[in-house]
């Protein structure tokens, strides 16, 4: 992904997750910081206070989209040969989802490979995520289909 791609995905992370400079449980319990930042998963780094700044908050994002790109690259490596827009989205679902739950989308995924966006985003909103997500999975699903 370049680097102004990476920038825009990082914009539009910030508002789907929103910003929390102190730690809450999000909608399933686990303890969050920043940008979603799982920290059960992933405390901070020890003599990190809070509340965290910006650019700390950043800091997190990026080291978390560090390991979505991993990911990725791992067990999906065709995603690099998507277009901006369509990495986005797959890099977007894989942040909120997670690894392991993005590939459970067997059949959106296919599509996605195969080029064929719209019936992606049929999957993408025919799923239990998309109800759990609301207008997110609607944005990203129409980012899949239209390229924009």
């Amino acid at each position: 992904m370049d680097e102004d791609n990476e920038a825009q995905l990082v914009v539009e992370l910030r508002v789907d997750e929103g910003v929390r400079y102190t730690p809450y449980r999000d909608t399933k319990g686990f303890l969050t910081v920043g940008a979603g930042h799982n920290l059960d998963a992933s405390p901070l780094p020890d003599g990190w206070t809070y509340p965290l700044t910006d650019d700390l908050v950043n800091v997190l994002l990026e080291s978390d989209l560090q390991n979505v790109f991993d990911d990725l690259d791992n067990a999906l490596p065709w995603w690099r040969g998507m277009d901006d827009v369509r990495q986005r989205v797959i890099c977007n679902m894989c942040f909120n989802l997670g690894l392991t739950k993005l590939l459970g989308f067997r059949n959106t995924l296919t599509a996605m490979r195969q080029g064929r966006y719209a019936d992606a985003a049929t999957g993408m909103l025919a799923s239990a995520w998309a109800s759990q997500v609301g207008a997110r999975a609607a944005r990203l699903a129409n980012m899949m289909k239209n390229g924009v």
